[in-house]
């Protein structure tokens, strides 16, 4: 998927961009209210009434989503390991400190743990030596959650068997892999669930898992008669049984194996739903010996983006309901340190979300920036009995432009808008019930990721655009917002992009140096280095090939390549080693 929206990204840079009507105004969004159902009777009823009214000729609405990652690096210590072993080193760059993120390479300061092409790695740093290998015996893209001994591996399964045995469960759905670390790297446990993992987030050693399932229906298609066609889809969801809605699992750990369903007592639903979907949220503790089978909490609804904190999770469903007219449905979780997830409040937002960047919790509040319509805006949510409500709202951002970059920063807020310039919004959020806008900076180009690199420094990774708004190549700015933004550093790479714009995962900020490192491909491939302060953007080297994520632990600098992890001083950004896969 990366790689498809890099090619069209460098499309965009050769051939610019055109520009796209109008959108019509936006409706008004209702509240939602949650209700849990009283038996399986009545939510195999609901769901099979609701699913009727919304199948057509052809089937089921598909969703085209994928999830988004990002946000903020820094040093730390495990815990954990014995001091003496202790080195700094970055982690994952993530939206919220405490909420950790799945990514393709993780580290704990003693290892480092990347997974590629259905296979784990180990890497001892201090050695710089490939100590582990691990088939996960699946075929696809993969991502990895660490706490301590144990890793947390999520991706889907593209085959039907495993060790010689035969399991039955749709390709392609959710499988979630318990891994040992603390000798050769083994298989502890597998999850097998119905559905796509959306998402992730890990606090401690506890990870909660969103998947996104919709229902196993055979649809006859026995003419072409499109009359026909939706009267048999209406005839097959009457006759599908609940199974059909409920997501399955299956557990394997050692010889033993347990499977189940999604209980009926474990689904709530919004007031409105349309039956095609469900999401699932999974509990699994990386600590624990083997894996359960989740502790699984349903509800009636799709979603493609997830925001956590520590103690909330959100998900939000976007819901098209035709050109560029959308609601977003909003679903907060509470997150308990011991037990299962509540499904505590829902409420839905007119207009559309870029990525989970567009949400942020502070204060108790949710703040969401969406674009509807012409314009933009960002609401203030409270939760007040189980709705999310809108406490206050500052709108009017960026008319006839769509937001490509938000980040909020405690009681401040920071939204970019770009059809042919890029006005980035500073915004005041500290009165949740009169949020206003602080200041305005229009400039040529855009950012589509603003990554926090001092209390009142902002950089920003996007693309450099003539006036008419023709991209020109990757552009990283830094941006002053003591005041009112103002530009105090640029750097221009000519048809370039960066994996950073669309991934900031691929990002690194090491403040301990004022070092920032930003992936770069098309005419330039590698990887560029910054020193960043309040004096500005000084370029401060280039690491040559194809670089896909950087981390640090001690003095050394690791790039993770397609094939290979490298290892670079972090002062000079000499080579040191190469280990190939």
């Amino acid at each position: 998927m990366r790689r498809r929206i890099l090619l069209c990204a460098t499309i965009l840079v050769l051939a610019g961009c055109s520009e796209a009507p109008p959108s019509p105004p936006p409706r008004k969004a209702p509240v939602l209210n949650l209700v849990a159902f009283d038996t399986c009777d009545r939510l195999l009823t609901d769901l099979r009434a609701a699913t009727r009214l919304s199948v057509g000729p052809y089937g089921l609405p598909g969703s085209g989503s994928f999830p988004e990652n990002a946000a903020v690096f820094g040093a730390r210590a495990d815990s954990a390991m014995p001091a003496a072993k202790t080195q700094a080193y970055s982690g994952t760059n993530v939206h919220e400190a405490g909420a950790d993120e799945p990514d393709v390479v993780k580290t704990d300061g003693r290892r480092i743990v990347a997974v590629s092409r259905g296979t784990l790695r180990v890497i001892d740093p201090a050695t710089r030596a490939l100590t582990g290998r691990l088939d996960l015996g699946t075929g696809a893209a993969a991502q990895v959650l660490l706490s301590g001994d144990h890793a947390l591996v999520l991706s889907a399964r593209y085959s039907s068997s495993i060790d010689g045995r035969a399991y039955e469960m749709a390709s392609g759905d959710a499988e979630v892999i318990l891994v040992d670390l603390s000798g050769p790297p083994r298989i502890i446990s597998r999850y097998r669930g119905v559905g796509r993992v959306v998402d992730a987030r890990q606090t401690g050693s506890v990870a909660r898992v969103v998947l996104s399932s919709t229902p196993r229906i055979d649809f006859p298609y026995a003419t072409d008669n499109t009359d026909d066609l939706l009267r048999d889809n209406r005839q097959a969801i009457t006759a599908a049984p609940l199974d059909a809605w409920l997501p399955s699992w299956q557990v394997i750990t050692g010889t033993a194996i347990s499977s189940g369903r999604v209980d009926c007592s474990a689904v709530s639903r919004p007031k409105t739903y349309s039956g095609a979907g469900m999401l699932t949220l999974l509990t699994f503790d990386l600590a624990a010996d083997a894996l359960t089978d989740g502790s699984p909490v349903g509800v009636v609804s799709d979603g493609d983006l997830v925001y956590g904190t520590p103690t909330s999770l959100y998900v939000a469903n976007q819901d098209w309901q035709g050109g560029d007219s959308a609601d977003t449905e909003i679903f907060k979780f509470a997150l308990p340190d011991v037990g299962k997830p509540e499904l505590a409040a829902s409420g839905r937002v007119p207009g559309s979300l870029l990525n989970q960047y567009s949400m942020s919790e502070w204060d108790g509040r949710l703040r969401v920036a969406t674009t509807a319509g012409s314009a933009s805006a960002v609401r203030v949510l409270t939760d007040s009995g189980g709705k999310l409500v809108q406490t206050g709202v500052v709108d009017g951002l960026g008319k006839n432009e769509q937001i490509y970059a938000v980040r909020f920063i405690g009681p401040r807020g920071y939204v970019v808008t770009f059809r042919q310039t890029d006005p980035l919004y500073s915004l005041d959020l500290s009165d949740p019930a009169a949020p206003r806008v602080t200041g305005e900076l229009k400039i040529t180009g855009y950012s589509a990721h603003l990554q926090q690199v001092g209390d009142d420094l902002l950089v920003g990774v996007g693309q450099e655009a003539s006036t008419s708004g023709v991209r020109q190549g990757m552009q990283v700015s830094l941006f002053d917002v003591s005041a009112s933004p103002r530009r105090v550093g640029q750097h221009v790479v000519p048809q370039s992009v960066s994996d950073a714009e669309f991934d900031p995962h691929a990002l690194l900020w090491w403040p301990a140096t004022s070092l920032l490192v930003v992936p770069v491909k098309g005419a330039s491939e590698g990887a560029l280095a910054y020193r960043v302060d309040a004096g500005g953007l000084q370029l401060a080297g280039k690491i040559s090939g194809y670089v896909n994520r950087s981390l640090v632990i001690g003095n050394d600098l690791w790039t993770l390549g397609d094939n290979e992890m490298t290892a670079y001083d972090l002062s000079t950004l000499d080579r040191i080693k190469a280990l190939n896969f």
